[in-house]
């Protein structure tokens, strides 16, 4: 399967999944994210500027294959 075929990630989901990251913790994110729109902020960063998660569980995730 090419790059372009692979199914997106949702970093939040993945995060929940895992037990990382509540639901409300990931609204928290999203809602930030809206908020600083102009900042081009990304999900992980702000997640991990908040303390939910740190960088490691970020890499963990975007590199895992998708199943």
């Amino acid at each position: 399967m090419s790059e372009a075929e692979k199914p997106k990630i949702r970093l939040g989901e993945a995060l929940v999944q895992r037990g990382a990251m509540t639901e409300e913790q990931v609204k928290e994110v999203l809602l930030k994210q809206r908020q600083s729109s102009g900042m081009d902020k990304l999900f992980g960063e702000i997640a991990v500027e908040l303390n939910f998660v740190d960088n490691q569980m970020i890499e963990d995730i975007l590199n895992q294959e998708p199943s």
